[in-house]
């Protein structure tokens, strides 16, 4: 009899709850926001490599051409905050075939360039100096984060706009937003090489080089919303 009545509460108990339990009208919907931008910057990851027999001279060469390096970018005048060294290594190295040890030292140094107007004079005083290795270039924007603000505004803007699209024939309105995902890639955004400038090849007259092709970077967001329908 007891079972009989514990069994009988927990039913009207739970056709009580699903009567107050209302499915709530919703639209799920994805947006993208993108802006094309001039980048206004660039920053250059830069590597001394020398090699041979002997630790320490290969280590003082290395020094030596690092140091001719710090040099150039300082007459350059760019601010000590936006250069530095990113990674030293001094490696043994032994030829089987040989059956010789050699070592190999590295050094590498991270510059921000904010004038783009110095890009060549700066690669080339690199490799003159003792450069001989471009590990990346990465050109960016100093107003990277407004944009991506711009951007993720854009994006919800289209996302509303896809809902209102779908319920309009329905006579429904868009009502309040509930969920708000960004799915947004977490990467620097790349150059897009479209409308860029030709590269110019230097010629033995005294005509300005020309080696970079700025182009545009392309920063994106995404979002998904889901909407209340009114």
């Amino acid at each position: 009899m007891k079972k009989s009545i514990a069994f009988l509460v927990c039913f009207f108990t739970m056709a009580i709850y699903c009567q107050e339990v209302k499915l709530v009208p919703q639209i799920n919907v994805s947006g993208e926001g993108k802006i094309k931008v001039v980048p206004d910057q660039v920053t250059i990851s830069a590597t001394v490599e020398t090699k041979g027999t002997n630790a320490k001279d290969v280590k003082k060469q290395n020094d030596q051409q690092m140091e001719a390096v710090i040099k150039l970018i300082k007459t350059m005048n760019l601010p000590p905050a936006d250069y530095k060294t990113k990674r030293v290594s001094l490696n043994p190295q032994y030829d089987y075939e040989k059956k010789k040890h050699s070592y190999n030292a590295t050094q590498t140094i991270e510059i921000l360039l904010k004038d783009l107007s110095k890009y060549d004079e700066l690669m080339e005083g690199l490799v003159d100096q003792g450069i001989n290795r471009i590990d990346n270039v990465t050109f960016q924007s100093s107003k990277l984060a407004q944009y991506q603000s711009d951007a993720r505004k854009l994006a919800m803007k289209d996302a509303k706009t896809k809902a209102e699209d779908y319920v309009s024939v329905l006579g429904q309105k868009v009502g309040l937003a509930t969920v708000i995902t960004d799915n947004s890639q977490n990467y620097y955004p790349q150059p897009v090489y479209g409308g860029i400038r030709t590269m110019a090849m230097k010629a033995e007259s005294d005509t300005t080089r020309e080696t970079m092709a700025v182009g545009e970077i392309e920063i994106t967001v995404n979002v998904s919303v889901s909407f209340k329908l009114e």
